[in-house]
């Protein structure tokens, strides 16, 4: 973490695909501050670039100028063999397809990131978050037993399992009913406030947006509002304008 309390820092991040006259500019110049111990969620219409600064801020993507800086990391500048380290020790996922292994039980999935570190999660920390996403009577369960609600769990359980510095959850109720959906946020919201997570969620719904401590959105490859303490009818008529 940086000392202003910031994990993550972007600073005029362009990101162009294609060259010549068929280019597209899919972030235009984005500048931001991840502050920790907050969920900030991203909006904005289709190809509006929030999946492009999603994947550029988690080190899955380069831009093609700009400086992104994670847990005081300049990451745009890291060898692959770094980048990789970097994103194992510090950053989660959470992804809207769950992304699990077949072959493994929640409990394996869930232990996933420490394995392929070589390491192992403290036994009480590991017990206090199965228990805190409710799969203690699930570990043993393969993902074709589970149901979608329980395999997003696991996929939750696996980003918090190593403390990473910050999630980053793509779309994580965009497979699954309200429901599901509601406990899955309720989930994100908890790991905010009681395991202090920092968390940068994709959304396109304003049911998933009202949890977080600030919206931004994004339209054009630009951020063009800020909305923070916003009610749900607020998120999704700024949603609406941005869109039109």
């Amino acid at each position: 973490m940086n000392e202003n309390g910031t994990v993550v820092v972007a600073r005029d991040v362009m990101r162009r695909y294609g060259e010549g006259q068929t280019a597209v500019d899919a972030l235009r110049g984005v500048s931001v501050d991840v502050p920790q111990g907050r969920l900030t969620a991203v909006m904005g219409p289709s190809g509006s670039g929030k999946s492009t600064l999603m994947h550029i801020l988690a080190g899955l993507d380069k831009p093609t100028s700009g400086s992104v800086k994670v847990a005081g990391t300049e990451i745009t500048t890291l060898k692959d063999a770094d980048l990789t380290k970097l994103r194992r020790n510090n950053i989660g996922f959470v992804f809207q397809f769950f992304n699990l292994l077949p072959m493994l039980t929640a409990e394996e999935n869930i232990r996933l990131p420490l394995s392929i570190a070589g390491e192992k999660p403290d036994p009480a920390f590991f017990d206090e978050l199965v228990s805190s996403v409710g799969l203690s009577d699930r570990l043993s369960h393969r993902p074709s037993e589970l149901s979608g609600g329980q395999q997003q769990r696991v996929a939750i359980a696996r980003a918090l399992v190593s403390r990473p510095e910050v999630v980053f959850a793509d779309e994580p109720t965009g497979n699954l009913d309200s429901k599901t959906g509601s406990e899955i946020l309720e989930l994100l919201r908890h790991s905010v406030e009681d395991m202090g997570q920092t968390i940068v969620m994709v959304t396109h719904e304003a049911r998933a947006a009202v949890i977080a401590d600030r919206v931004l959105y994004l339209a054009d490859g630009l951020i063009v509002r800020e909305l923070t303490g916003a009610t749900q009818h607020e998120i999704g008529a700024t949603m609406e304008e941005i869109g039109a």
